[in-house]
């Protein structure tokens, strides 16, 4: 196999209250398993994906053959979005962020309440399956959704913060009380993570 599955950096139940753990346990292991199974699938006899990061594949994603294309985009983009969103989270996370992420959200949205609301109203709104993001873009940061498993890669954003909006990261637990899930999903925001990647766009 060319891709593999990541290890979480903490317990399925690690993140309770505010996300549980057969959650976790379900959308880590029978999830995101299938969207690596099927990435694998697809690139499965092109020779040139391996030792390719997917995050490199999807920033290139007009040099993938045309014919696997959409299935790099749909379950490489699966792939790339739920790493980074494992990654996103901590058992110790929650609060503001400190350094230069909130410098660089204090100069885009003025201070950290005003971009906190401004994502929670983006997620909130968005509409079916998709995902909330923070990226940076031409040396700015910007909110935005993008459904399905799109990837900001695929238009030359850098992700910093993810939020995932398939109803299967919260419906064992929150129902189709999605507005009481993005609540609870900040209490477990990894911060230093997102710090991390700033520094290096």
């Amino acid at each position: 196999m060319i891709y593999e599955l990541p290890k979480l950096p903490y317990a399925f139940d690690a993140l309770e209250p505010h996300i549980d753990g057969q959650t976790m346990q379900f959308h880590h292991d029978k999830h995101h398993q299938t969207y690596v199974d099927k990435l694998n699938a697809t690139v499965g006899g092109y020779t040139e994906f391996e030792g390719v990061g997917i995050e490199t594949v999807l920033r290139n994603i007009k040099s993938v053959p045309e014919k696997i294309r959409l299935g790099v985009i749909n379950h490489g983009g699966g792939h790339s979005n739920h790493s980074m969103f494992w990654m996103n989270l901590s058992p110790n996370g929650g609060g503001e962020p400190g350094g230069e992420t909130l410098k660089a959200i204090k100069g885009e949205f003025n201070n950290f309440p005003e971009f906190k609301d401004k994502f929670t109203e983006t997620a909130i709104n968005t509409f079916g399956s998709g995902w909330t993001w923070l990226t940076v873009k031409d040396e700015k940061l910007v909110i935005s959704s993008l459904p399905n498993q799109n990837s900001p890669l695929l238009d030359g954003q850098e992700p910093l913060l993810c939020l995932d909006l398939w109803e299967h990261a919260y419906y064992l637990k929150y129902q189709n009380r999605r507005a009481e899930y993005i609540k609870a999903w900040w209490n477990v925001v990894n911060w230093q993570n997102v710090e991390d990647r700033l520094k290096t766009v």
